[in-house]
């Protein structure tokens, strides 16, 4: 499930291209906004919803209750990708679901507004941020030393940075999610929606 940063939305070129990574290794998306058309609308004007992590954590949490009600998602496992602000709503939804999301990923600086669920994360959570914003780096590396769980910080630079963000994120739902399968974990995944 990608749940992306303010000011993108399921039909963002950098979404896509991930996605299109993941689905060629077999691995199910679901792009989707959390906000409505006349939120983001709002959004873009004020900055009204980008920044109520209470309600975009509410939201995704309905989401993987609707993905955990459909009869082809219900038994797999489930993989929360969030950048920016969603980032910090993708790990609040992975402590509410402990149960059902087998591994996160949180890209960009905005981890530290989840600092109070990050003790109870049990899913294992990549941090990924580029190399210019010192501030996220030592906000992605105070996320990271509170995680209980198996984790990675990843910092990436250069002119592939979309392709190299791209193969970790592939490479660590295919681990994390093919361990929860193998254990047979009645576990919720995203199926595509193309």
């Amino acid at each position: 499930m990608f749940a992306h940063g303010s000011g993108s939305s399921r039909f963002s070129r950098r979404n896509r291209f991930v996605a299109e990574i993941l689905n060629e290794a077999g691995i199910a998306t679901l792009l989707f906004d959390l906000l409505t058309p006349e939120e983001e609308d709002l959004d873009q004007r004020n900055r009204e919803f980008r920044f109520d992590i209470e309600l975009l954590t509410e939201r995704l949490i309905g989401v993987i209750d609707w993905l955990s009600r459909q009869t082809a998602t219900a038994a797999l496992p489930l993989g929360l990708f969030g950048a920016s602000t969603n980032a910090a709503a993708a790990l609040g939804a992975a402590t509410a679901h402990a149960d059902k999301v087998a591994a996160v990923v949180s890209r960009g600086k905005q981890p530290d507004q989840a600092l109070s669920h990050l003790a109870r994360i049990k899913a294992p959570t990549l941090l990924i941020l580029g190399t210019e914003d010192k501030v996220a780096l030592e906000l992605n590396q105070q996320a990271a030393e509170q995680l209980p769980v198996k984790h990675r910080l990843e910092i990436i630079s250069g002119v592939a940075h979309l392709f190299e963000e791209a193969k970790l994120i592939c490479g660590w739902f295919l681990h994390h999610l093919s361990v929860h399968e193998s254990r047979r974990a009645a576990i919720v995944c995203a199926k595509c929606l193309r």
